[in-house]
């Protein structure tokens, strides 16, 4: 009988162990997780019964603000601009939670993080909210939707020297305001209607969906030549119209049956396929991955919106072949990349080898104007060294003078830049183009993806990414 009622008490024991360890757990290690999950509701619920600040773009527009209502909620979330800057404002819906800045700075806007000044402002019953200041410049984004226009794809431009995002466009967009409306059946049906659209108005394209990169991941090929292998950056290809690969029945062609060869700088203006593949499958496997990698590929960004696409460059399994080499160093094959991420390789060239950590906070207000906090300018990576980046700068500011995007050229403004045009099912191909300028000083780096364009040519990228780009350049230097 004493046996039964040890075992008994040692597994109650047990239990309560594992209860108290549990509730430890949840409480302690996994709450800030919980709390912000968008499937939890019950922060949304205080959250639309109570003040919420508001978020501004960096000249002081108001991008989202709240309104008082007669209902049970209180309190109307409003987004004065539409779909324009959903991309980043993302939403906020008692049926959904929330994403985009709504989500990252839920905390700020709320008033569940404020700053504590004195004993009144710890005792004060008084709901006090913050103010978000965004970095999004209204000018920058209007140019770059306007450009954009209603062609499928993303925009991204960003500070180089401190990793700012000025402007962030995706459409197909969608409006949040119908999702924070307080008819929740009616919310349902705007939900669902987003959901059901092929075009996934959603999605945030520029900096959490990932296409192939085509040949603006020549840049990232390049400065593995510059930085690793003088003698091949030095090397002149042969004139070739199709790169005979070993392990295929294809060859490696250039876009419209062209010939071309040379010096890098020759292969780079042109965007020759045959001089990069060969290239590639002179750094070898492994060198090309680890510049890959240096840039950022693998890796999650450290962003400051929620869940932000990590780019992918195949592993070393990926690369055993010729053709898988060659094609990779132009990047097709698997190779892909968010455009915020093409945006950042075009950052390193212009930031003399130093990719900052991008970010769209500028600073949080307090309810008397007071600023609480401000974002802090943070490396990321450094693949290059300044003298390698001031030498493929001037490669791809040949590229704008001599060579495929002559339509980024901005009057008055050196730009330096690459396009691409990457393969996808038939004869349709994205089209991009990664930038930046003034060359001699830059101030704005900017990344261009248009999908599925029909017809693969490589001046897709030069006709119909490139005045997009210069468009943005335009606005951004004002």
């Amino acid at each position: 009988m004493d046996t039964q009622i040890r075992r008994l008490g040692i597994a109650l024991l047990v239990l309560f162990g594992l209860l108290f360890a549990q509730l430890n757990n949840l409480q302690l290690r996994q709450a800030g997780r919980l709390s912000n999950d968008p499937r939890n509701t019950r922060a949304i619920v205080i959250d639309f019964s109570r003040e919420r600040g508001r978020i501004l773009a960096a000249d002081g527009t108001v991008l989202a603000d709240s309104v008082p209502t007669e209902d049970e909620l209180k309190r109307l979330r409003r987004y004065p601009e539409g779909p324009l800057y959903s991309p980043v404002l993302g939403y906020f819906s008692f049926n959904y939670g929330s994403d985009g800045a709504e989500r990252a700075f839920s905390a700020e806007l709320a008033g569940r993080k404020v700053t504590i000044n004195s004993l009144d402002d710890l005792l004060s019953a008084t709901p006090r909210t913050n103010d978000v200041t965004l970095t999004i410049q209204p000018a920058v984004q209007k140019a770059a939707a306007a450009a954009l226009g209603s062609r499928r794809g993303a925009v991204v431009a960003l500070d180089p020297r401190t990793g700012a995002v000025l402007a962030m466009v995706s459409f197909p967009s969608f409006d949040p305001n119908p999702l924070a409306a307080h008819d929740l059946k009616a919310v349902q049906r705007a939900w669902n209607g987003y959901q059901a659209d092929p075009g996934k108005p959603m999605l945030p394209r520029p900096y959490r969906e990932r296409y192939s990169p085509g040949s603006t991941f020549k840049v990232v090929t390049a400065s593995a030549a510059i930085g690793g292998r003088p003698d091949l950056a030095a090397k002149s290809y042969p004139q070739l119209r199709a790169l005979d690969l070993r392990g295929t029945s294809r060859d490696l062609p250039n876009f419209g049956g062209s010939t071309c060869g040379g010096p890098l700088p020759e292969l780079l203006r042109v965007s020759c396929n045959t001089g990069f593949g060969q290239l590639g499958l002179d750094l070898g496997a492994q060198a090309l991955r680890d510049e890959a990698l240096s840039f950022g590929w693998g890796e999650r960004p450290p962003f400051d919106l929620p869940a932000p696409a990590i780019s992918s460059f195949p592993g070393l399994d990926g690369l055993r072949t010729q053709p898988q080499i060659a094609t990779s160093a132009i990047g097709q094959l698997d190779v892909s990349a968010s455009p915020l991420q093409m945006a950042l390789v075009s950052a390193a060239v212009a930031n003399n080898g130093t990719i900052m950590e991008p970010h769209v906070l500028e600073k949080v207000t307090d309810q008397q104007g007071q600023v609480v906090r401000t974002a802090e300018a943070k490396a990321w990576k450094q693949p290059m060294s300044a003298a390698d980046a001031a030498q493929l700068k001037d490669l791809m500011v040949s590229v704008v003078q001599r060579g495929t995007a002559r339509a980024a050229a901005v009057p008055g403004a050196q730009v330096a830049a690459k396009t691409g045009t990457a393969q996808t099912t038939g004869d349709n191909a994205h089209a991009w183009i990664t930038a930046f300028a003034p060359a001699e000083a830059p101030r704005v780096a900017v990344a261009v993806v248009v999908e599925s364009q029909p017809g693969v040519s490589e001046a897709t990228g030069g006709t119909i990414a490139a005045p997009i780009a210069q468009a943005v350049l335009k606005a951004a230097l004002g």
